[in-house]
């Protein structure tokens, strides 16, 4: 099995810019594919179906380690690809096993990562950023533009408001929309100071949701990202010349 057995084209260019979303969306998508070639093979006892099952999960592995190494994520990042030849069951299982063990502490660090760049709204916070969304749009309608371009702006638009209705709204989405409105031209406006307070508008409803939940949490200082744990402690070797010197005999 190829990439595209794994994952789509679409979801490939949907994937997070966040290295660590972005790989942990992946081996979502991988692990799933996987699970539903499994099942299609499931039943069968020939050598032909070890075969496809054996090519499918050796294929999963040789994905992922390759998008970890795209995303720089250890210790995936420094595995080789083993051969057919060295590739066996119990190889897929311990690979799945630390693969799992590994996913968990990326993906709990991403749910962190989130919420710090994210913030809750209250419903009449929607509500005043929905009517500020809405004054946009009109003034999208009556702004000197090409057809294209206002109809690009205007699904922009309407998908930041779908974001609203997320328990969370992310602060990346923000960022977005307002720099797709104030990148264009003053001259294009019928009142560039109508669709200026507009935009500050929504960017003083979400600067004042965040402080307060900011406030509301006691977030700590920003520190770095913990350090992903290994699945086993490494047992240090014995050496058993040093132990010949302890044998009185």
């Amino acid at each position: 099995m190829n990439i595209f057995d794994f994952i789509t084209q679409e979801e490939l260019e949907d994937l997070p810019d966040d290295p660590h979303l972005a790989f942990t969306t992946f081996v979502g998508h991988a692990q799933r594919r996987l699970s539903e070639r499994a099942s299609e093979l499931d039943g069968g006892s020939d050598q032909e179906t070890y075969y496809h099952l054996e090519e499918a999960r050796h294929g999963f592995m040789n994905v992922v380690i390759a998008a970890a190494k795209r995303y720089k994520v250890e210790p995936f990042a420094s595995m080789d690809v083993p051969t057919y030849k060295q590739f066996d069951h119990e190889t897929h299982r311990q690979f799945k096993a630390d693969l799992d063990h590994y996913m968990t502490q990326l993906l709990l660090n991403n749910v962190v990562r989130e919420r710090s760049n994210s913030v809750p709204l209250t419903l009449k916070a929607k509500d005043r950023i929905r009517g500020h969304i809405h004054g946009l749009k009109t003034c999208l309608d009556n702004a000197d533009l090409p057809d294209a371009k206002r109809a690009v702006l205007i699904k922009k638009l309407s998908e930041f408001e779908a974001e609203l209705d997320r328990k969370r709204l992310s602060l990346l989405a923000v960022t977005r929309i307002t720099l797709e409105i104030l990148a264009l031209p003053g001259g294009v406006w019928a009142s560039g100071e109508i669709v200026a307070k507009l935009t500050n508008n929504v960017l003083q409803e979400v600067a004042e949701a965040k402080a307060a939940d900011d406030e509301a949490r006691q977030l700590p200082p920003t520190r770095k990202p913990m350090q992903l744990s290994a699945p086993r402690r490494e047992v240090p070797a014995t050496n058993y010349d040093d132990l010949d010197d302890d044998i009185p005999f």
